[in-house]
């Protein structure tokens, strides 16, 4: 008997978790930049399945196929809200956390911070980020992503726009600062203290922002570690992952 099973979602798209009725603690997982084709949030979705979640990796990018990861360029979060407020309805599922890594980090913490500010129903029950931003940032063109000093690099341009919310950027403009200190609910925040490509300091100073009004995010700075972590440092990571996920969204 298979441990993990594949169940299509209508609407959702495919989800992994255990075989039976459930219902099962839920985890949405917001892919990065690598795009929704790269296979890294179903590696997550698989991991989080074989410990007795339902995950549902949830691809936001536009465009993009195998060998193009697609763009996050005004990217409506409200299909996010409305996609959370979906696995809540489910019968399938108990509470309903997501999780994020980079920019899916950003995205977890910003649909978040706006469904809080506008009492918008299907709020999660848990959120965790990994290497996130304390601020939005620019949009994300795959096509054009190239390292620096590559005769196609071009600089990054903040009148492009990542992400609307009831169909408008103007309120969500690269730098501004995501506001997750409004939501009232668990929060994990994890990041490489070696990050090269999204400095520490921005988890700090989201921790710092959330202590300054009373909140008390669960944070983990991974000693040497980059951007993701890697080896055991990698098990590590998963192992306090899912114990906070199973603390958070335990149904007794």
């Amino acid at each position: 008997m298979l441990q993990v099973v594949n169940r299509v979602l209508p609407g959702l798209g495919q989800s992994y978790g255990p075989p039976g009725d459930g219902p099962f603690p839920t985890v949405m997982i917001l892919h990065g930049s690598e795009g929704a084709w790269s296979g890294y949030s179903y590696l997550t979705a698989a991991i989080l399945a074989a410990h007795g979640f339902l995950a549902v990796p949830f691809g936001y990018s536009v465009g993009g196929d195998v060998w193009n990861a697609g763009d996050i360029r005004d990217v409506a979060l409200d299909r996010t809200a409305e996609a959370l407020a979906e696995l809540h309805a489910l019968p399938l599922s108990g509470k309903v956390g997501v999780y994020g890594v980079s920019r899916g980090a950003e995205h977890a913490l910003l649909v978040t911070s706006l469904m809080a500010r506008d009492g918008v129903p299907g709020l999660p029950d848990a959120v965790a980020a990994h290497a996130a931003p304390d601020v939005i940032c620019g949009a994300f063109v795959g096509a054009s992503c190239r390292d620096s000093g590559d005769p196609g690099w071009r600089a990054w341009d903040p009148a492009e726009r990542a992400w609307t919310w009831r169909g408008s950027s103007d309120t969500l403009l690269p730098t501004t600062p995501i506001e997750i200190e409004r939501y009232a609910g668990p929060l994990f925040l994890s990041h490489g203290t070696r990050d090269t490509m999204w400095s520490v300091a921005m988890t700090q100073r989201l921790e710092a922002r959330l202590l300054q009004a009373s909140r008390t995010p669960e944070v983990h700075l991974l000693v040497g570690q980059d951007h993701n972590p890697h080896g055991e440092h990698e098990n590590e990571h998963h192992r306090m992952l899912i114990t906070f996920l199973r603390q958070t969204l335990a149904t007794i």
